[in-house]
């Protein structure tokens, strides 16, 4: 099939449209930032991701592979797959229009007869309202809510493994957007739109309580005293109710906070969960600054730290907590140094400054370089990535 890519030179559409264009697809990833179309046409992915630049160069020498800043490409689509997410704003309030919007000002370059494929999280009740629309400005085309379900880094391997949920209002949708998303090898689940919507956000909401409840937990165990990670071990040992229960870290990125908030205000903000979840893992900087502050004398003191990313072995910097952390130190120390091997950034130091400047060092992201970390410095790994626990 001939596919375009609405949003395809991000993390989430970029991955998806090289497996799609591997599998046999024609497609044009269409992006309206010309630094990422130029990068991704060169060859180079504008992002990391695990064994993807591999396949970017391999679709792209097929010519089963393009990205443009053209939306006429959008004119010879037969599936139209729309990557663009529902903002919330500082308010933590969701713009439902803010997707509506973007799809109905392409509408010069749609059709009837083509099937339009929304793929990131939506505020529920979107996918009824475009539907609706777009049957009264372009009749004959249909749509499918078909949530991403992957990890950043192991995009490749889920998109071809991962279940699909397929949120469609009748059997002919689903089975024209099921066409697509069989040509991967994957399972496919038939459910309503309202069904999918409710499925992305509650699975979301879902890890950001779960990993808020481990946090909870390290902090109390710190406070008496106790290494969180040295109970959690002993708690999961050959008990299966228990070996869910998450390390503790920073939870941050561009999802799972958004998403408890988009969750937060379809119920009128009736979701003190949500709001406990998000207090807990947004304390975190602030939670581990208080307890260095009641341990050193910061105020002459050089704190590095390592990994800025919000997750380990990413780039990616959106909502990330280190900066956070990097905030609350500077109030507080004498300087606040940092470092990290895969983000873009023009006030990083090298990873040996930053080991010869500190006074102390604290992991920010978990790369997996760090595992080997060998310095006299105190090091506050609330990761546990070292094996030595987290107790500070």
């Amino acid at each position: 099939m001939n596919v375009v890519v609405v949003g395809g030179g991000g993390h989430v559409g970029l991955p998806l449209g090289l497996v799609l264009a591997k599998a046999g697809h024609h497609v044009s990833a269409f992006d309206t930032s010309s630094e990422a179309v130029e990068s991704i046409n060169s060859g180079v992915l504008p992002f990391l991701e695990l064994e993807a630049e591999s396949l970017l160069k391999e679709v792209l020498a097929s010519d089963s592979f393009v990205a443009t800043s053209n939306p006429e490409c959008l004119k010879s689509a037969e599936i139209v797959i729309v990557v663009i997410g529902t903002p919330v704003d500082e308010h933590l309030n969701p713009d439902p229009e803010f997707v509506i919007k973007s799809i109905m000002s392409l509408k010069p370059y749609l059709r009837a007869g083509q099937t339009l494929l929304l793929r990131s999280t939506i505020f529920p009740g979107v996918s009824q309202r475009l539907e609706s629309l777009l049957g009264e400005e372009i009749p004959g085309m249909l749509v499918a809510y078909c949530p991403e379900r992957i990890v950043q880094g192991q995009a490749l391997k889920e998109l071809t493994t991962l279940p699909q949920i397929i949120g469609a209002r009748s059997e002919e949708v689903y089975l024209k957007a099921q066409e697509v998303f069989k040509t991967l090898g994957i399972k496919t689940i038939f459910a309503t739109p309202e069904e999918a919507e409710l499925a992305k956000l509650f699975t979301n909401a879902w890890r950001y309580i779960k990993f808020a409840v481990a946090n909870q937990f390290f902090m109390m165990s710190n406070d008496l005293s106790v290494d969180y990670e040295r109970v959690r071990e002993i708690v999961s040992f050959e008990y299966p109710r228990a070996n869910d229960l998450p390390k503790s870290g920073f939870t941050a990125g561009p999802c799972l906070f958004k998403d408890t908030m988009q969750l937060s205000a379809l119920v009128q903000q009736k979701f003190p969960l949500g709001h406990s979840a998000m207090m807990i893992n947004e304390g975190m900087p602030g939670y581990l600054v208080s307890r260095l502050d009641d341990i050193y004398d910061l105020s002459d003191m050089t704190v590095g730290i390592l990994g800025m990313s919000f997750k380990g072995d990413s780039d990616d910097i959106r909502s990330s907590l280190a900066y956070k952390l990097r905030k609350l130190l500077a109030f507080k120390t004498k300087e606040v140094v940092f470092t990290d091997p895969y983000v873009k950034d023009n006030r990083l130091k090298t990873e040996e400054e930053v080991l010869e400047i500190a006074d102390i060092l604290i992991i920010g992201a978990p790369h997996s370089a760090y595992k080997y970390l060998v310095t006299p410095k105190p090091v506050i790994d609330i990761w546990g990535i070292l094996g030595k626990g987290v107790l500070l």
